[in-house]
C-alpha cells in the first residue's frame, strides 16, 4: 500500500487531500490495463479520459465567470504536483497526457488575448484538444536564447520558418504554443510566442523521434508558415518572458512526476522484499537489503518535501520560486533515477524483464533528468540566484 502520511504535512489544504484521494481512487481503475501499443492512441484517449472524468480542468485557471474552463480561480501548484505525483505512480503516459495539457496551453494562459483563451483553453479542459510546447530547436536546447525559428510580419499575418525538436505530443496536437524569433533586440529579447493550429499550411510534424520510454514526440519543420497576428501571445519580443513563466510554473511538478517513480519503485522493492524467499529467510531479512530500503525511503521523503516547498511558496507566498524549483526538479529527478536503479537490483533478473514495472519506471524516469532544464542546468540556475541575491 502506498504511503500517505504526507498528505498530513502542512503545505496541504483540505481540497488537495480530498483530489489525492480522489484520484487515486480513479486512477486505480481507470489506468489498471493501459494500452501502450499504440503510443499515439493511447495518448489521446488518455487525454480524453482525464478530460471527462474533470482532472484537466486543474491544468488550466478558471477564468472571468470560468470561461477558460478551469476548476479553480488560478493555476494551483500543489495540486498540478499531486495530480502529477498520482498520475505517474501509476502510469507514466497518464502522468505525460496531463503535464502537456497544462504546459502546452501555459503560455495562453498567461499571455494569450481573452478570445484566444475562450477558444483553446476550454477545449484543453476538456480533453478536446491537445495541447503541445514548441521551444527547443536542433541548436538551442538549453540555450533557449540561441534558438533562430523566424517570424516575420507580413500584413496581418506573421509567417513563421524554421525547425523545432523534441516537441512533445508532437505528431498529435491540435495546436502548438511557438516560440521564434521576430527581432525587436538581440538574444532572448527578440523572441515572440504564437498559437499555431497544428492544421495550418507550411506546418510539417511528420517526423517522429522514438525514444526509451515511448510518447508522441517530433521534429516541426516550418516553411512559409503563416499565422494570424491575432495569434501572437502577449506582445511582440515578450515570448522568451512568457516561456520562462510557464516553465517555472510546471517545473516543480516535473520533480512531482519523478516523485511518483520514486515511490512507486519503493513500494514494489518492499513488496519484493517481504515476499522474496532466499537463503531461508526473506530478502526483507538481509541487512544490505535494509540499508537500501532506508535510503530508497529517507530519497523518496526529501524530494516530497523540496516538492511541495516550492509548490507551497508560489501558491502561499506568492512569490517567484526559481530557485526553489530548481533544487526540486534537480534532486527529485536525480534521486529517483538512484531508488528506481536500487529497486532494478533488489528484482534482479525479474527487474531487467521487459514489461515488468521497474523495468518499465527505468526507462520512464531518464528522460526527467533532461527536459525542462537539465541537471546540469538546474545547478546554474540555483548558483545564480545565489549569487545574485
Amino acid at each position: 500500500m502506498a504511503d500517505t502520511t504526507w498528505q498530513d504535512w502542512p503545505f496541504f489544504d483540505d481540497r488537495h487531500r480530498s483530489v489525492a484521494r480522489e484520484l487515486d481512487t480513479w486512477a486505480g481503475h481507470a489506468l489498471a490495463h493501459v494500452d501502450h501499443r499504440d503510443t499515439d492512441q493511447a495518448c489521446r484517449d488518455l487525454v480524453r479520459s482525464l478530460g471527462d472524468a474533470g482532472w484537466l480542468r486543474y491544468a488550466v485557471a478558471a477564468g472571468p465567470g470560468g470561461a477558460w474552463g478551469g476548476a479553480l480561480g488560478a493555476i494551483d501548484s500543489r495540486m498540478v504536483c499531486i495530480l502529477r505525483e498520482t498520475l505517474a505512480r501509476h502510469d507514466g503516459l497518464a502522468d505525460f497526457a496531463f503535464a502537456m495539457q497544462g504546459l502546452g496551453s501555459g503560455a495562453i494562459s498567461l499571455g494569450g488575448s481573452d478570445a484566444l483563451r475562450e477558444v483553446y483553453l476550454p477545449r484543453v479542459a476538456r480533453g478536446e484538444a491537445i495541447a503541445a510546447f514548441a521551444l527547443s530547436e536542433p541548436e538551442a536546447g538549453s540555450d533557449v536564447a540561441a534558438l533562430s525559428c523566424a517570424a516575420r510580419l507580413d500584413g496581418d499575418h506573421y509567417v513563421l520558418d524554421g525547425e523545432k525538436t523534441w516537441i512533445s505530443n508532437g505528431g498529435i496536437a491540435d495546436f502548438y504554443c511557438v516560440f521564434a524569433r521576430t527581432g525587436e533586440a538581440p538574444g532572448a529579447r527578440g523572441i515572440s510566442a504564437f498559437v499555431v493550429d497544428a492544421d495550418t499550411p507550411g506546418l510539417d510534424a511528420s517526423e517522429r523521434i522514438d525514444v526509451i520510454a515511448p510518447h508522441p514526440l517530433a521534429t516541426l519543420k516550418f516553411r512559409n508558415c503563416r499565422v494570424p497576428k491575432t495569434h501572437l501571445l502577449g506582445d511582440a519580443g515578450q515570448g522568451f518572458k512568457l516561456a520562462m513563466m510557464t516553465l517555472d510554473i510546471f517545473r516543480a511538478s516535473v520533480a512531482a512526476a519523478a516523485l511518483g517513480f520514486a515511490r512507486r519503485a519503493l513500494d514494489e522493492s518492499v513488496g519484493r522484499a517481504r515476499s522474496r524467499r532466499m537463503f531461508g529467510q526473506t530478502l526483507g531479512d538481509l541487512q544490505l537489503t535494509q540499508a537500501a530500503l532506508g535510503d530508497m525511503a529517507t530519497a523518496v521523503d526529501a524530494s516530497a518535501l523540496l516538492t511541495y516547498r516550492a509548490a507551497w511558496m508560489r501558491d502561499v507566498q506568492g512569490v517567484r520560486t526559481t530557485r526553489e524549483a530548481a533544487m526540486a526538479k534537480m534532486t527529485a529527478t536525480e534521486s529517483a533515477q538512484q531508488v528506481i536503479d536500487r529497486a532494478v537490483q533488489l528484482f534482479g533478473g525479474a527487474g531487467v524483464v521487459s514489461g515488468a514495472i521497474v523495468e518499465r519506471l527505468y526507462r520512464e524516469i531518464r528522460s526527467l533528468r533532461i527536459y525542462e532544464g537539465a541537471t546540469e542546468v538546474q545547478k546554474l540556475i540555483i548558483a545564480r540566484e545565489l549569487l545574485k541575491n
